[in-house]
C-alpha cells in the first residue's frame, strides 16, 4: 500500500509544478508558440479546468494566480495529506 500513497504523492506534486510553471510563464510573459511552453500550458489548462473561473477578479494576474493557483493548492494539500497520512 505504501507505494500507492508514493505515486499519489509524486502525481500530486507534479500537478502542482506544472501549475506553478505556468503560473509564472504567463506572468514572466513566455511565447507560447514555443512547444514546450505550449504543452505546459495545454497541460495546466487541463488540470485547472474545474477550477477556473470559480472567483472573478478584476486584475488578470490576480485571476491567473486565483485559476490555477487554487488547483495547484487542492492537488498539493490532498495529494500530500494522503499520503502523509497513510505513515502514521
Amino acid at each position: 500500500m505504501r507505494g500507492l500513497f508514493v505515486v499519489i504523492r509524486v502525481l500530486a506534486n507534479a500537478a502542482v509544478a506544472v501549475l506553478v510553471v505556468w503560473i509564472l510563464l504567463r506572468l514572466l510573459g513566455a511565447n507560447t508558440g514555443n512547444p514546450v511552453v505550449h504543452w505546459i500550458e495545454q497541460a495546466a489548462d487541463w488540470l485547472a479546468a474545474w477550477s477556473r473561473g470559480i472567483f472573478q477578479v478584476a486584475g488578470t494576474t490576480l485571476q491567473l494566480v486565483l485559476d490555477y493557483g487554487l488547483a495547484a493548492l487542492v492537488y498539493g494539500v490532498l495529494g500530500n495529506l494522503g499520503a502523509r497520512r497513510e505513515w502514521t
